[in-house]
């Protein structure tokens, strides 16, 4: 196959960053953000892995159905019931891809007790399935940096000859060096008979932190297809973000002479999304679509950027979505103003979402002296993750703490429509309403993750919280954002226990809630 200049993005974040622990969305989550990669120009979307629960295959099956021009993939282990399943899911897409997998290094090898012939054999049948069922099949050779260099041309080669349409070789577990990747990518190539005839793909997880530069190193040895997911969500330290290699390629095309059919204008709206929905807030510095990105605080920088932006910074905001000036809005604004701003900030609502959100701007406005455009993007995410048929619904908080005593928490809470009150006492403001909350409504969840960051700055600034419980296997996340930190968090908490609920209600088809035995390891 001709390796023009076009390199093609496959994101996971579906699949592979779903699998972060604490990560796990819901069915109407993973549909709108799959939308939203397909609207942002993606090339494959790996929806998720079929087989793996009933929630899992019903996702795959509507994302598929929904998609209006990305390739939907589905992932599969090297067996026949994997791969049908698979195909039951993907099928009705208009570009349907199987992605089938098997651990070739001698670590993995040793997994399903696998002769080298065996594997090979192996390899060759299910590939071959795979190719009988779809005519866009991608295989992987799970571990493939920890794999002999002979063995892994000899099983590339089978996958050639059975089918195979795309070559991944994953550095599953981060170990790889942007050299070292290049050379393997290189000598696959070269080595291969028939490597002409297919797409490689490079799939590299962030351990050693180097998950973009072994993926760009790819792609400058012959590789064309990136796997990477948004924000670089994934197990243990991640994958290589989707941000930051389409980024890289884009400003540093005069070294990276590449292009992708992303429209990254996208990509800071794509990026909040996911960080709401999965609950795993994107740290400050992060690159590309960290808040800090694009701020400067040095006043030798900020002389600089006021005499010429480029001396300090290497691609403008709007590049990514993000709109250069923070305007602070007040309580004087109007609803017209404030269309106009969220549109700035590439949110578009609908008019009952703007109605909703000129409510809570108004309030919020009459306690804050100024609303940034941080503090509206709160405020819609906090929108996001409150609904009207919620069984849980805050509805009063009242907080006494002091240096003296445990902190006491009043609070009204309406549960199935039914309002009812308790007082409960814990070691600060924050463990007193979480207690009073457990009052009101019993669980067995365990706190896994309480986090609170600040959206702005000074001492009316909003507190986003996130929370993470879990509960006999299953996961949820909670957010919230207000000026009090307190409440915030309660809100986040009481999020969290609702979108238990769901889990439990769905649980029965096994929505949501991963079969361990079936889980999809990080390729």
């Amino acid at each position: 196959m001709p390796r023009d200049n076009h390199v093609l993005i496959f994101d996971t974040t579906l699949r592979d960053g779903e699998q972060s622990p604490g990560a796990t969305m819901t069915h109407d989550e993973k549909l709108e953000i799959a939308d939203l990669l397909d609207e942002m120009g993606v090339d494959i979307i790996e929806a998720g892995f079929p087989i793996a629960s009933e929630g899992d295959f019903l996702a795959v099956s509507d994302i598929a159905r929904r998609a209006k021009h990305s390739v939907i993939c589905g992932l599969s282990r090297a067996n026949f019931k994997d791969i049908d399943r698979c195909w039951e899911a993907v099928r009705h897409a208009r570009r349907p891809r199987i992605h089938t997998f098997i651990g070739t290094s001698p670590l993995h090898r040793a997994i399903p007790n696998l002769s080298m012939d065996e594997m090979v054999e192996r390899i060759h049948d299910t590939v071959t399935h795979a190719r009988n069922l779809c005519d866009n099949v991608q295989w992987s050779a799970m571990d493939a940096t920890r794999t002999e260099h002979d063995y892994l041309c000899r099983v590339v080669e089978t996958a050639i000859k059975a089918g195979a349409t795309t070559i991944n070789i994953p550095d599953t577990v981060g170990y790889t060096a942007p050299r070292e990747s290049a050379e393997l990518i290189r000598m696959l190539i070269e080595r291969v008979p028939g490597a002409d005839d297919v797409v490689f793909s490079t799939h590299c997880h962030n351990d050693l932190g180097m998950a973009t530069a072994n993926s760009l190193a790819a792609v400058e040895a012959g590789a064309r297809q990136i796997e990477c997911t948004i924000n670089g969500l994934g197990e243990r330290a991640g994958n290589a973000a989707l941000e930051e290699v389409v980024m890289a390629m884009r400003v540093r095309h005069d070294i990276m002479p590449y292009t992708t059919g992303i429209d990254t204008t996208k990509i800071m709206n794509l990026s909040r999304r996911v960080s709401t929905v999965s609950g795993f807030p994107v740290q400050f510095n992060k690159a590309i679509v960290g808040k800090n990105a694009f701020l400067h605080e040095s006043g030798i920088h900020q002389d600089g950027v006021l005499k010429n932006v480029q001396t300090f910074e290497i691609m403008r905001p709007e590049d990514i979505g993000l709109q250069a000036k923070n305007i602070a809005m007040g309580k004087h604004s109007g609803r017209a103003a404030l269309r106009a701003k969220m549109r700035e900030l590439g949110i578009d609502l609908a008019d009952n979402q703007l109605n909703d959100l000129f409510v809570r701007f108004k309030a919020l406005a009459d306690r804050k002296k100024e609303v940034y455009d941080d503090d509206l993007i709160a405020l819609v995410q906090d929108a996001d993750t409150h609904e009207a048929h919620d069984t849980l619904q805050l509805k009063r908080l009242r907080v006494i703490c002091g240096t003296d005593g445990p902190a006491l928490a009043d609070l009204g809470m309406s549960i199935e429509g039914v309002e009812k009150s308790v007082t409960a006492q814990g070691d600060g403001p924050v463990d007193a309403a979480f207690n009073a909350v457990k009052a009101l409504y019993p669980h067995g969840a365990r706190l896994e993750l309480y986090q609170v960051s600040a959206v702005t700055e000074g001492t009316d600034a909003q507190a986003t919280v996130s929370v993470r419980i879990s509960e006999s296997g299953r996961i949820a996340t909670g957010q919230s954002a207000d000026t009090d930190t307190v409440v915030a968090s309660t809100r986040a908490y009481v999020n969290a226990i609702n979108r238990l609920i769901e889990r439990r209600k769905k649980s029965a088809p096994g929505d949501d809630v991963k079969t361990v035995d079936y889980r999809a390891p990080a390729e």
